[in-house]
Parts: structure tokens; sequence; C-alpha cells
């Protein structure tokens, strides 16, 4: 699975979201520097799919708020994800 995010590093608290275009956001507490923002991304995606970290890869956008990150998952998976993410 592709997911095309906004990532928000710095945050008060860890946070998915959807914001009013669609768009998921996630909220990080991870600072954005020497690629700790990342790292802790890829660790919070994990965890939040039940999935190794093995299996959460950002193929763009490593220096960009914008990212697009690719997720081996099961379609199952991703559909219970989303729905979490929406309530």
């Amino acid at each position: 699975m592709t997911l095309h995010l906004k990532v928000k590093p710095g945050s008060r608290v860890d946070q998915l979201f959807y914001d009013a275009a669609g768009l998921l956001n996630v909220k990080i507490k991870a600072p954005a520097q020497d690629g700790k923002a990342n790292a802790y991304l890829v660790e919070f995606l994990a965890k939040q799919f039940g999935t190794a970290k093995s299996n959460v890869t950002i193929v763009a956008g490593f220096t960009n708020p914008h990212k697009r990150i690719e997720i081996e998952v099961t379609e199952e998976v991703y559909t219970r994800f989303q729905e979490r993410v929406a309530e």
C-alpha cells in the first residue's frame, strides 16, 4: 500500500487524522533534525498498522513534510487502519 501524507514533527502528541481536503496528516513528537523525525515516523506507522518497521519505507519526501510511504500490509489491515483514523 502507498500512503501520501503530510508530517508535522515537533508536536506535543502523536496523532493521525484526515484534513478537510482528505489528506492524511501525522503529528509526531520527534524533532525534524538529523533524520529523527523520519525514523520516528517509520516506527509510529509500523505500530499503527501492527507490522514490523522493516515493512514501512519512506519512498519520497525525506526532507519534505509531504511524504510518500510504502507499507507492506494486507488489504484488510489497511482498511481497518483507515476506519480507525476516520473516527
